[in-house]
């Protein structure tokens, strides 16, 4: 990020400080937050940032990084674990629900590798740097015509919007709850950081299994550490790992 035209958004801000494409009620007003976390809009970019860690860039969400884009255009439904796990095939398209969207970076993928995906995030925060970086990327036309309608966003608590889901049903869902990382390490990335810092963990992620199950009409997908438990203690009907993270899949055939 640059230093000019700088706008700090304290985060218990209210939506009529927000530059123009965020005042919605999608982002609200957030009352309590860690001191010293700030959005910051520079050079017409959105992020997260900790003022007390100031060497520390801030999180943003960019779909056209080259990191991001050089996976992308590497990926392919035989290399991905992600794409076994949610069942993709190259001659169907599949609707997919991102219950936990976070950066979106799954999701990105997702629908790199051909699905339509909804993206769901409760967090207002998360949610206001989601809407940026669709904002941007849809102007940047890198990504094609097709962009926002293969990836969509819808803001709110995910338990509501699952068990009130009144579009047609989705062939998968997916959940990829925050979990307490087995130890501190260096090695984790500043915005899981952060958003261990502005989030805490998904102590309540339990409770999406059940209405995910109900709502998705082929399986439940299930992104976790390779140490942890099984969501709401549930078996999985079959497993899918990768080096750091399973996928537990849990067939549904609603």
């Amino acid at each position: 990020m640059g230093h000019k035209n700088i706008m700090i958004i304290p985060l218990y801000t209210h939506a009529e400080t927000l530059p123009d494409f965020l005042q919605t009620s999608d982002f609200g007003v957030v009352d309590s937050t860690p001191e010293g976390l700030s959005l910051v809009f520079d050079n017409d970019i959105l992020g997260l940032k900790d003022f007390s860690q100031p060497k520390v860039g801030a999180v943003i969400v960019d779909f056209t990084a080259d990191a991001i884009a050089y996976r992308a255009s590497r990926s392919s439904i035989k290399n991905e674990a992600i794409a076994k796990a949610a069942g993709l095939k190259g001659n169907t398209e599949t609707h997919i629900i991102d219950a936990t969207a976070g950066l979106g970076r799954d999701s990105f993928m997702l629908m790199t590798l051909g699905a339509q995906v909804s993206m769901l995030e409760r967090s207002p925060v998360v949610a206001a740097l989601l809407q940026d970086g669709l904002r941007r990327a849809e102007a940047s036309r890198q990504l094609g015509p097709d962009f926002t309608q293969r990836l969509q966003f819808k803001p709110g608590q995910a338990y509501t919007l699952l068990t009130e889901w009144h579009e047609p049903k989705p062939d998968v869902i997916y959940l990829d709850p925050m979990f307490p990382h087995k130890k501190k390490s260096a090695l984790v990335k500043k915005e899981m950081r952060l958003f261990q810092q502005l989030l805490g963990h998904d102590e309540d992620a339990d409770v999406l299994l059940p209405p995910a199950l109900t709502l998705a009409q082929k399986r439940v997908v299930v992104k976790r550490p390779d140490y942890a438990p099984f969501l709401a203690g549930e078996t999985p009907s079959m497993q899918i790992k990768s080096k750091k993270h399973r996928f537990d899949v849990y067939l549904t055939n609603a």
